[in-house]
């Protein structure tokens, strides 16, 4: 089982406390720092300094760091062509040496989009341009050295690309697809995915959702393995008062938060990531809401993550 710190920077963060708490997943053994791609904030929070775009943020990251996996959960199909984003992840990747892996999702608040100026289209349009956004994404990346890649879709055209920069890996890095879609997100995952995300979803949601992936990888006839994760709010505590403590601070109750995260004491986390294994979970997501509390991931790291 790998443990990823995932952090929500619109509800406020400079590039400078995403820095701290990136080498703090590294120095305390986390697998990765994850970041979600967001440029407005949700909830009863100021959100301020304001939205940090996370591949810029990852591009900093990935000289500050030497070991974790960086990522997002996941990038927006709507923000950005798929050429110019094929160049920035891959040159991201080059500058971790091969860390990055790419997650992908439709867009889905509408808010930010007008907040920001960017377009919004309608729910089957964001799935028809996250289709061929795959499919340009991959394409590029695994078009051989020297060869050119052209592309005619509905949304998109690309005519005599030179498909590069390469990523360090050869046909570019890990892809994870999440939602819980019972249709389009499986046949996409089965697909292209290199991994299946779920989020903030139950056990049982979630062997629902894993079932169907399976499926339609079966029906794929696909026969590379995919790995499956699932992400958790996450507020751990040694005793009832310090979990109370980090629950207040992040605005939410501890009976929700147990009902439907991972909260408790570190004994009750790794029972409960125990039970998400036997599902063929191989890595979590943990994500972490207040970005301050460095002790924290001190906690998780040595009372959750070592005995996993």
């Amino acid at each position: 089982m790998r443990l990823r710190i995932f952090t929500e920077p619109q509800q406020g963060a400079s590039y400078e406390t995403l820095s701290s708490v990136a080498r703090a997943t590294e120095d305390l053994g986390f697998d990765g720092f994850f970041r979600s791609d967001h440029y407005l904030k949700m909830g009863d929070v100021s959100g301020e300094p304001g939205p940090t775009d996370a591949w810029i943020t990852l591009a900093a990251l990935a000289r500050e760091t030497s070991r974790i996996r960086l990522g997002t959960l996941m990038t927006a199909a709507t923000f950005r062509l798929p050429g110019p984003l094929a160049v920035s992840v891959a040159q991201v990747d080059r500058m971790s040496g091969g860390r990055v892996d790419f997650g992908i999702g439709t867009g889905w608040f509408e808010e930010e989009h007008a907040a920001y100026g960017i377009p919004f289209p309608s729910l089957n349009e964001r799935f028809e341009r996250l289709e061929e956004q795959l499919e340009i994404l991959t394409g590029l990346w695994g078009t051989p050295q020297g060869a050119t890649y052209d592309f005619e879709g509905t949304h998109y055209r690309l005519a005599g690309s030179p498909a590069l920069p390469k990523p360090a890996r050869p046909g570019g890095p890990p892809v994870i697809i999440g939602g819980f879609g019972a249709k389009r997100t499986p046949r996409l995952a089965a697909r292209f995915a290199d991994e299946y995300n779920l989020p903030f979803h139950k056990i049982e949601d979630t062997e629902a959702a894993f079932g169907r992936v399976r499926k339609a990888c079966e029906e794929a006839g696909r026969t590379k393995p995919m790995v499956y994760s699932a992400a958790q709010v996450v507020c751990c505590g040694r005793d009832e008062a310090e979990l109370k403590r980090r629950a207040d601070a992040i605005g939410r109750d501890v009976a929700e938060l147990r009902e439907n995260g991972l909260a408790g004491s570190p004994a009750e986390l790794v029972d409960k990531i125990g039970r998400f294994a036997e599902l063929g979970t191989e890595c979590v997501y943990l994500q972490v809401l207040d970005l301050d509390d460095l002790n924290h991931l001190e906690l998780l790291a040595f009372e959750v993550l070592n005995r996993l």
